[in-house]
């Protein structure tokens, strides 16, 4: 089967790269540069198994910018473009899934569209409506960064929204379901079929409950600093409950990232007709974590804004969310900037994924990290690294189990 993948991020490469061992796939992008990279074997993304298989695997895969030639002849399409949270609007901004789509049916109109790129509860219906096209089906990705194609080998399940009452689609689900499965080394993968609606609100409901586990032990942190606790301590004998589990329990400057912060944000969205109290504290939660941390810092550089102070100097050790991820849309520290640099602190980043003596967003980088250590009063670390241990004494983190 001649499939085609639009966009090549995490989701779009990863998916292609699983579905490209035994099948034909075409991935297109607009940036050229990652094309490129793809078609000369090399990935666009920091995925050390999506490197792997580029190297060692026989993958049927070619990238192009030429999308008109890609669509003209496929059987199915699968889009992954950005779907990102319009502040403005509240609501997510899918104006690239439109043109995608209008795109795609102006040389094809037999493929099925399957739609991966994350949507409002609604919205696969009501793409229907507007293209007049009912061969359109929605599956949420689980991914997590830096690990993109290790979840679609071993993928948690796989979810396939769409009109259960169209036979067409009810075909297309079956053998989408098991290209995803042929593809992936996991065996006896659960396979839920439901409403595309279903489908969508699976995928908001999934991540805001991640973003309400991490807002849970991030105010348990939070607590625990202000009463002077021990928090691994409290966040140890509480995981302990089976119920409970321990995982996803290590404190951060907040949730961030591409995903959490807008899907929460969307969910909310979705909720404006329906009673709530929790998903609302859920946004506000991580809010109020990164004025506390930038507080906190502030003490702890001893800044109290008097004319002879003079403004600390802290350092950023690292922008990304993750380990092992080059991606750092949205990561919580850069909330932790704003408020710093609003209330007078001078910062400086060390970031290796940017080029040493830049700028990002008017804070100039340093990856000199002998000469970053030294200039900082204080040293802030969403996520710490052995290579801090010297200057231990300076370091500010909530990481404490040192994992992600």
């Amino acid at each position: 089967m001649k499939t085609v993948v639009v966009g090549l991020g995490y989701v779009g490469l990863s998916i292609a790269t699983l579905l490209a061992q035994k099948n034909e796939v075409i991935a297109v992008d607009v940036v050229k540069d990652k094309v490129d990279m793809v078609n000369n074997r090399r990935s666009p993304i920091a995925d050390k198994e999506i490197e792997a298989y580029f190297r060692e695997k026989e993958l049927n895969l070619i990238a192009t910018v030429d999308a008109d030639a890609a669509y003209s002849d496929a059987e199915m399409i699968i889009v992954a473009v950005p779907t990102n949270y319009d502040p403005e609007k509240n609501y997510f901004d899918t104006s690239c899934i439109e043109d995608t789509a209008e795109k795609i049916l102006s040389c094809n109109k037999n493929a099925v569209i399957i739609i991966k790129s994350t949507i409002p509860v609604g919205y696969t219906k009501q793409l229907k409506e507007k293209t007049g096209y009912e061969k359109i089906m929605f599956s949420p990705e689980f991914l997590r960064e830096s690990k993109a194609l290790y979840d679609n080998l071993y993928p948690s399940r796989i979810i396939i929204g769409y009109d259960i009452t169209n036979q067409d689609l009810v075909k297309a689900a079956k053998i989408y379901s098991e290209l995803m499965q042929e593809g992936a080394i996991k065996e006896n993968i659960p396979v839920l079929h439901m409403g595309s609606a279903e489908a969508e609100a699976v995928k908001l409901f999934a991540n805001t409950y991640l973003a309400l586990r991490v807002s849970y032990f991030n105010e348990l942190d939070t607590y625990a600093e202000m009463k002077g606790l021990d928090s691994r301590q409290i966040i140890s004998g509480v995981c302990l409950d089976p119920r409970i589990g321990d995982f996803y329990n290590n404190p951060s400057f907040g949730y961030g990232g591409y995903c959490l912060p807008k899907d929460t944000k969307q969910l909310l969205a979705n909720y404006h007709d329906v009673p709530e109290n929790l998903i609302g504290a859920i946004v506000e939660s991580n809010r109020t974590r990164k004025d506390f941390i930038a507080q906190r810092i502030l003490e702890k550089s001893g800044y109290n804004k008097a004319p002879s102070d003079r403004p600390p100097t802290v350092g950023i050790f690292r922008l990304i969310m993750k380990s092992n991820s080059d991606n750092f849309r949205h990561s919580s520290v850069q909330g932790i900037m704003r408020r710093l640099k609003a209330a007078g602190a001078k910062l400086v980043i060390y970031e290796p994924t940017i080029s040493d003596n830049a700028v990002f967003e008017g804070t100039p980088i340093i990856n000199d990290i002998s000469k970053f250590k030294r200039v900082c009063d204080i040293i802030i670390a969403n996520r710490y690294d052995n290579c801090l241990d010297d200057v231990a004494e300076k370091v500010y983190t909530k990481d404490i189990f040192k994992r992600d």
